[in-house]
């Protein structure tokens, strides 16, 4: 029986350009109608969240800012980074091996305080001022970007070696060059292998934004403690907000 050449196999179900508008779409849409659900459901329910109900829903609408911005950030750093620790080049592949090294084996919380109270400092200490522009929001975004993107060097890194060699093999053979053969023909197959780990490491990276609190960004987990310690009830403060990372994280996955 004559076997079938994988290469640049489509998908059985390939997600066109239209799809991904689509999903963009219907993604947007779904997280703006539960922050409307929660701006309105929450109103009816007891002190000291019902007052507050548009403050939970601002928040919410905070985290996933920085989820979306870091998520889309860390994927193309993952991408980098993941290609360049298989590269022939020693120098390019040290590098991403330190920039992977560096940021798994700090804590994350430690990462976001350097960013914002480190970076600007040593930055202007060779005439380069940030300051102006590097401000809680960037500074966070900054921060869970590099944390994010190399977690998902290591997840591109494995789904490119997953890819059997001939596949590269087959393209070189046909007239791509390397850089060709690994954008167009690897990479594409890698990355439908790796979304599940990568859908992790962004629903990780939604919870991971409550230690942006630690610099007064005002987001779920800083809002709940504001509230707990103004009201001095922690038990439904904080049982709201864990329901409402639990309806973002939800849609997130279901997405």
């Amino acid at each position: 029986m004559k076997s079938e050449s994988p290469l640049l196999e489509k998908s059985k179900n390939p997600l066109s350009g239209l799809g991904i508008v689509l999903w963009i779409l219907g993604a947007a849409l779904s997280f703006y109608l539960l922050f409307v659900l929660i701006s309105i459901v929450f109103r009816y329910l007891p002190e000291p969240i019902g007052s507050r109900a548009g403050d939970f829903a601002e928040a919410a609408s905070m985290t996933l800012r920085l989820t979306v911005w870091s998520g889309v950030i860390g994927l193309f750093l993952g991408m980098l980074a993941g290609i360049s620790k298989i590269s022939g080049n020693i120098l390019i592949r040290s590098i991403a091996s330190f920039y992977v090294w560096i940021i798994r084996g700090t804590p994350l919380y430690v990462q976001i305080l350097f960013v914002y109270n480190a970076l600007p400092q040593i930055l202007l200490g060779i005439h380069i001022d940030v300051t102006p522009y590097l401000d809680e929001f960037k500074s966070g975004v900054l921060a869970l970007s590099l944390n994010v993107g190399a977690y998902n060097a290591e997840v591109v890194r494995a789904g490119i070696l997953a890819i059997h060699k001939g596949q590269t093999e087959a393209a070189r053979s046909l007239g791509l060059s390397s850089s060709q053969t690994m954008l167009q023909v690897v990479l594409p197959q890698a990355i439908r292998i790796v979304i599940p780990p990568l859908v992790n490491n962004v629903v990780g990276l939604l919870k991971d934004t409550s230690l942006v609190s630690t610099i007064a960004l005002l987001e779920l987990s800083l809002l709940g403690s504001q509230i707990s310690s103004a009201t001095f009830k922690p038990v439904p403060v904080l049982t709201t907000v864990a329901l409402v990372y639990l309806l973002l994280t939800t849609v997130l996955t279901f997405y």
